[in-house]
């Protein structure tokens, strides 16, 4: 066949792709370092009390409210970002904030229900840190 050219495929029935069997001898590639406390990576089935290796997976009802409140806060700073400014300026984010927070909070006794969202101050921790600057205003 001349250089350049392709190849042209065959009119017939073409063959399935190689699929390696679990029995086919392969070389494994090198192992890396892990970050799990016994140098093996989790795997299906494993029983551990190993930490999620995202967070954000945990099913921990306190750690999800904590994340949750967290979020819809800073989503009041993202949507409103000179009324955050202004308010943290001039000592006036409870006021300029009032409804926001309102509906953030509602949002979050829906997600998380009244009994957990009652019985913590997660949420006003997250209005402290996150919209607050760190300062205790709420």
């Amino acid at each position: 066949m001349p250089s350049g050219t392709a190849a042209r495929p065959s009119s017939g029935p073409s063959a399935p792709p190689f699929v390696p069997s679990a029995t086919s001898s392969r070389v494994a590639p090198p192992s890396r370092p892990s970050a799990t406390p016994t140098g093996g990576s989790p795997t299906v089935g494993d029983t551990g009390a190993r930490r999620p290796v995202n967070p954000f997976l945990s099913k921990d009802p306190n750690q999800r409210a904590k994340r949750l409140a967290r979020a819809l806060v800073s989503d009041i700073i993202t949507y409103h970002p000179a009324k955050h400014a202004e308010g943290l300026r001039d000592g006036t984010l409870k006021q300029l904030f009032r409804e926001e927070i309102k509906k953030s909070f509602e949002e979050y006794i829906a997600q998380v229900g009244q009994q957990l969202a009652e019985s913590t101050t997660y949420f006003q921790e997250a209005l402290n840190e996150v919209l607050g600057g760190g300062k205790k205003i709420f």
